[in-house]
């Protein structure tokens, strides 16, 4: 398996293209309507939805709508860590945590301007 694809939910599509473009080096694929994009990073496919977009954004049968946040989340590997985090801090990036340490690395969570959390992480 060489491409992975992976669906936020978000609550501006067209807010979130230029974080994920800007900010974390992603090249945007397509934006074919309002409520949905398709942007790529290396064999990653990031699909973007805003809540009643599509089919992935329609109500559960509960009448329960897709919404962003959580704690799941897609881990994009950095060379430094450090050097990462400030450029994005002067931009105005948001985290939710400082940088922590674990077994196999340093790690990261940057928000997306809907709350969805991303992994920054550099290993040992």
């Amino acid at each position: 398996m060489s491409k992975v694809n992976v669906r936020y939910i978000v609550s501006d599509v067209d807010k979130a293209i230029p974080f994920y473009i800007d900010m974390l080096g992603f090249k945007l694929d397509m934006h074919p309507a309002p409520g949905f994009a398709s942007l790529s990073r290396g064999d990653l496919q990031l699909l973007l939805n805003r809540p009643g977009a599509g089919g992935a954004g329609q109500a559960m049968p509960d009448s329960q709508l897709p919404a962003p946040g959580g704690w799941n989340r897609i881990q994009i590997e950095v060379a430094d860590l450090e050097a990462t985090v400030e450029k994005l801090k002067r931009t105005g990036a948001r985290f939710r945590n400082e940088i922590v340490t674990g077994n196999g690395g340093k790690q990261i969570l940057i928000e997306d301007p809907s709350g969805n959390p991303i992994e920054l992480f550099q290993p040992f």
